[in-house]
């Protein structure tokens, strides 16, 4: 089997006066349309930011937006991504919880990947909550399991979520589970948008990984986003990357240049922690 695959970010730019359900709406167009233009043959990926639903500093609308992981966004994106047969990370939502977590809360920040047959082939819950004591932390659960899906050809794929891009731990830990690549859904504002690309970079060249990172344009709760959503090779080499608007980024990857940039530079087989 073919180690290529198309990859597609789709940084989508959002305000407060759009409703969900007009969104989730325009999240199928948009992604009909790349899947159109989109070449046959090589395996599709496509990447929603996190939190393009309920908004990712909207908190105060977080429980009233939240929804189970079978809920309205899963049914479209399950669709979606079975009409247009790709690999589809569908961003995150805020997730209704069953019962309260060990913390006490009762949401969680989701993500959720489907299939290309539209069968969900794993979730993610966010491990760590941006806000300080506020925000997540105050009405979310944290997660505490790691994620992957396994790509076309055996590869394997990590999720993990925004603030979590600064915990590099965490990517070690998926670097000894067998990933080749971590895909980071993030809603990023712009005063920090050079931590989020130089993050993404180091993350990428120090395990020897493919970094997909799809981050949100626009402003909501009155939060400007950063943009600069980009693939980076396991060398660091940024493959695509966007600006700071709405805008989708497509670029085909060779998942076998991992093994390689690994066997040409075994920095890994160094590690003494």
């Amino acid at each position: 089997m073919s180690s290529m695959m198309q990859v597609s970010l789709v940084q989508l730019g959002y305000d407060d006066d759009e409703s969900v359900v007009a969104r989730t709406s325009r999240v199928a167009d948009l992604i009909r349309s790349v899947c159109d233009a989109s070449p046959p043959g090589d395996p599709h990926l496509v990447v929603l930011p996190e939190l393009w639903g309920p908004t990712g500093f909207g908190y105060r609308s977080w429980a009233s937006r939240a929804e189970a992981v079978d809920g309205p966004t899963a049914s479209a994106m399950s669709a979606l991504a079975a009409s247009c047969g790709i690999w589809l990370h569908a961003g995150s939502i805020v997730e209704q919880l069953d019962s309260p977590g060990v913390q006490g809360r009762s949401l969680a920040n989701t993500s959720l990947f489907f299939g290309p047959t539209g069968e969900r082939l794993t979730l993610y819950r966010k491990i760590h909550r941006f806000g300080f004591g506020s925000g997540e932390p105050k009405l979310m659960e944290a997660g505490s399991a790691l994620s992957s899906v396994t790509l076309p050809g055996g590869y394997q794929a990590a999720l993990s979520t925004c603030y979590d891009l600064r915990f590099p731990e965490l990517y070690r830990l998926q670097l000894d589970a067998g990933a080749s690549a971590f895909i980071v859904p993030a809603a990023w504002p712009l005063p920090r948008v050079s931590a989020w690309t130089l993050l993404g970079q180091a993350r990428a060249i120090e395990n020897q990984c493919f970094l997909i990172a799809c981050n949100t344009a626009g402003t909501h709760a009155g939060v400007v986003m950063g943009g600069h959503s980009q693939v980076v090779s396991p060398r660091g080499e940024v493959l695509a990357s966007a600006g700071v608007d709405e805008e989708v980024v497509s670029v085909v990857i060779d998942l076998d240049e991992v093994a390689r940039t690994r066997e040409a530079f075994p920095v890994l087989a160094d590690r003494r922690l």
